[in-house]
């Protein structure tokens, strides 16, 4: 297992759960990358990456990015357990696609991001310009990571609501949005 992977594995221990390690691998790589060129180049840290919180549109929450991307592959890998149990091979479900895509579904969000000047995050002006389903898709392409991994990534947020998702992808959507819709529940006032 490379250095990459042990790093990434730290903040996402999902990662281990890809059994196929040139996926695990590639994973890897396209985080190394988003933490290296994001907040408009000045990089994250593991540290700074787990003290952003999970979203800027909800409000005061105690509620983390690293927390909700784990928590989303911890959902997606529940989800589809229930549904190999309940329909068996009728759903087909590829569950490295499936956990390499929550995994890096907000991958663009660390480009979405700058740091205010202590170091807090805001939103930068990359993020105005695009939003993270593109750049994540763009990181993806990049470091080879397959088309049905990165369809997840695209079609994941809003994004995706006029195209037909896999079966992956919505999976993901409706985890995404068990979180999103908790996270302004929490933080109305």
């Amino acid at each position: 297992m490379s250095d990459r992977v042990t790093r990434i594995a730290e903040l996402f221990p999902n990662l281990m759960d890809i059994s196929d390690a040139g996926l695990r691998d590639k994973v890897a790589a396209v985080w190394e990358e988003s933490l290296a060129s994001g907040a408009e180049g000045k990089g994250w840290t593991a540290d700074e990456l787990r003290k952003i919180p999970f979203t800027l549109l909800a409000g005061e929450i105690d509620l983390r990015y690293v927390e909700h991307l784990n928590s989303c592959a911890k959902q997606c890998i529940a989800i589809a357990g229930v549904l190999k149990e309940v329909f068996g091979d009728r759903i087909p479900i590829e569950m490295d696609h499936l956990i390499a895509g929550a995994l890096l579904a907000d991958v663009g969000k660390p480009l979405e991001f700058d740091k205010a000047a202590d170091g807090s995050p805001k939103k930068g002006h990359f993020g105005d310009m695009l939003r993270h389903p593109f750049s994540g898709v763009a990181l993806c392409y990049k470091h080879g990571i397959p088309a049905e991994v990165m369809h997840i990534v695209a079609t994941h947020s809003h994004e995706g609501d006029k195209v037909q998702r896999s079966i992956e992808s919505i999976i993901f959507h409706h985890a995404d949005f068990v979180d999103f819709d908790i996270a302004k529940y929490l933080g109305r006032k």
